[in-house]
């Protein structure tokens, strides 16, 4: 490998081993210190380039990517607040267990606490929210130097996608030239030839590595079968996967060798995709409170993913006397009720085909009350015949996520903020066949970062994208709407607006007006409209559900990206939320 001068000898080392581990993107945000890399990523004819102008915005994008691909999307920065800028989204990756390379450029040490300007303390930067950290050492045209960088750098992709997956930091400084100008002797004429490995790698990644899948011992699989085959009232839950779920095929076959309903999460990747003759269930936040208290306790319940968006199914978990099996491929405890009684340290799809297969499937489905499995099922059809019923009389959030829920072409992928957009679409989004790639940021459940999550989802497929998010969560990113042009992915954007923070008229401070109206619903008054003159998208104001119906299904069908704007009454919505649950309890709390 010939290079003029040091910096880009040793960038081009490092993009040449990411692209060798299987990193085919990334994304660059601008700047001065980290030329070198931004160069020779740019350079490289097998990765694609994601230019972003602000590094949040940027972060959430590459964090959007690797929940689609499973892969990191590596990030690039100059020196000083432009790495801090990261951390947001490095939160959000290390608590959703997300694959995240951050490439952070840095002045020289001596420059260190020096005053030095744009020279800040990016060592550890990010705490321990990375999986491992790293400081590299300074470039240099040296073997054993050069063959540490590429072991780094195939380790460092390595630990970003283990068990637990999540973000992982090198900080890269560089002392100018930062540009690739010739630097007599920088990088000696015969390098290539006397430190051919460190100068051009291997064929292939310089480090090979094979990770291995935890599993359970034989005794361990008997002891969980055992349980299964003796109960009679049994569940599966399917969390978010933030935790690693079962792959549907693998849980289909549980079910069916169980006799188990499935309790199936919007975020879980088992919502949506299955065959109608496998047994999820998808409507229980809205009616277990209501029939929790007349229904037997379940007596053992295998659940995976990471803790149930439902607050309700939470609490009804919490509340019964069942075994409650927590299964989690790196011995994580995902569970802040504190009441599963067993830890699994097992892959979760290994574990499910192996329990389909070994468990005695008529023992265990004898044993299953027969009333057990169809009072599930008669309760879920009878509450979707209420929301329905619900939905076509009047415009409130909840049928607007039910209608997406049920709009979303197949196959698609649907990016749902937090707040109230991912609590609607648990509550009032039916399962169906489809095939729908559910993601949101549950990780650390904030609202920033939501749109240039999706954007990115939406990069690495040609599937369809839609967007839903609260209009606290469209401004919070507004940087984020330049990807739709710089890195041309196209979206239907719903952005429900009811002028604040809806999700705090579920909270007692509601009560106390003032301070409630003003500091914690927040009305902003903003017109987003002008944001589709600015970004280059077509804007649509919506304000009844035939009419975004309507639009949404254009959208979805059409090339380019729509932003419906939905207009809604908070405290309107959350009053019918509260109307169609006593519906719900009056109806099926008998």
């Amino acid at each position: 490998m010939s290079a003029p001068n040091r910096n880009t000898l040793w960038a081009r080392a490092l993009v040449s081993e990411l692209e060798s581990a299987g990193i085919d993107a990334v994304c660059v945000a601008p700047g001065s210190r980290s030329t070198p890399l931004t160069v020779a990523f740019a350079q490289h004819p097998d990765i694609e380039v994601f230019s972003h102008l602000d590094e949040r915005s940027a972060a959430f994008f590459a964090l959007g990517r690797a929940k689609r691909t499973g892969k990191p999307t590596p990030l690039v920065c100059t020196s000083g607040t432009a790495a801090a800028n990261f951390h947001p989204a490095v939160i959000e990756a290390n608590q959703a267990r997300v694959p995240m390379l951050l490439l952070t450029a840095d002045r020289p040490p001596e420059l260190r606490d020096s005053g030095a300007n744009q020279t800040i303390d990016q060592q550890k930067l990010y705490g321990d929210a990375v999986r491992w950290y790293k400081d590299l050492p300074e470039p240099e045209a040296d073997g054993r130097k050069l063959r540490s960088l590429r072991a780094t750098t195939a380790r460092a992709v390595v630990e970003s996608t283990g068990t637990p997956p999540g973000p992982v930091h090198l900080n890269v400084p560089f002392r100018k030239p930062l540009e690739p100008v010739e630097v007599p002797g920088d990088v000696p004429e015969d390098f290539a030839a006397e430190s051919p490995l460190g100068a051009e790698g291997r064929d292939g990644a310089f480090v090979g590595t094979a990770q291995g899948r935890p599993e359970l011992a034989d005794d361990e699989i008997r002891r969980v079968r055992r349980a299964i085959e003796e109960t009679d009232r049994g569940l599966v839950v399917a969390g978010p996967a933030n935790s690693p779920t079962p792959s549907r095929a693998a849980l289909a076959d549980l079910a069916e060798a169980t006799g188990f309903p499935v309790l199936a999460d919007p975020l879980s990747g088992h919502r949506f995709g299955h065959d109608a003759e496998v047994p999820i269930l998808g409507g229980y936040d809205g009616y277990l409170d209501a029939v929790g208290d007349s229904w037997p306790d379940p007596e053992v319940v295998l659940r995976f993913g990471a803790s149930p968006t439902s607050k309700v199914l939470r609490q009804y978990l919490e509340a019964s006397d069942a075994r409650q099996f927590l299964v989690d491929p790196a011995g994580g405890w995902r569970e802040a009720t504190f009441t599963a009684t067993d830890l699994l340290s097992a892959d979760p799809t290994r574990l499910a085909r192996t329990l389909a297969e070994t468990t005695d499937s008529a023992a265990a489905k004898s044993a299953v009350s027969e009333s057990w499995r169809s009072r599930f099922a008669e309760t879920e059809d009878r509450y979707w015949d209420l929301v329905a019923d619900a939905r076509a009389e009047r415009l409130f959030e909840g049928g607007v996520l039910s209608a997406v829920a049920q709009d979303t072409p197949d196959p698609a992928t649907l990016m749902v903020s937090n707040s109230m957009p991912v609590r609607d679409l648990d509550r009032f989004g039916q399962p169906r066949s489809a095939d729908l790639s559910v993601l949101g940021n549950r990780g650390a459940s904030g609202i920033d970062g939501i749109t240039s999550t999706g954007l990115g989802a939406g990069s690495a497929t040609d599937d369809p994208l839609v967007i839903v998010t609260g209009d606290l969560a469209y401004y919070h990113d507004m940087n984020g709407l330049l990807a739709v042009a710089r890195c041309g992915v196209d979206a239907t954007i719903v952005e429900i607006n009811n002028d604040g923070g809806g999700i705090f008229h579920m909270l007692p401070i509601e009560e106390f007006d003032p301070p409630f109206t003003e500091q914690f619903r927040t009305p902003h008054g903003l017109d987003y409209e002008p944001t589709g003159v600015l970004y280059g998208l077509d804007f649509e104001r919506v304000a009844d559900l035939d009419a975004f119906r309507s639009a949404f299904r254009e959208s979805v069908g059409s090339e380019g990206t729509q932003v419906i704007e939905v207009t809604t009454d908070a405290d309107d919505s959350h009053r019918f939320r509260d109307e169609v649950a006593e519906r719900v309890g009056d109806e099926l709390g008998q």
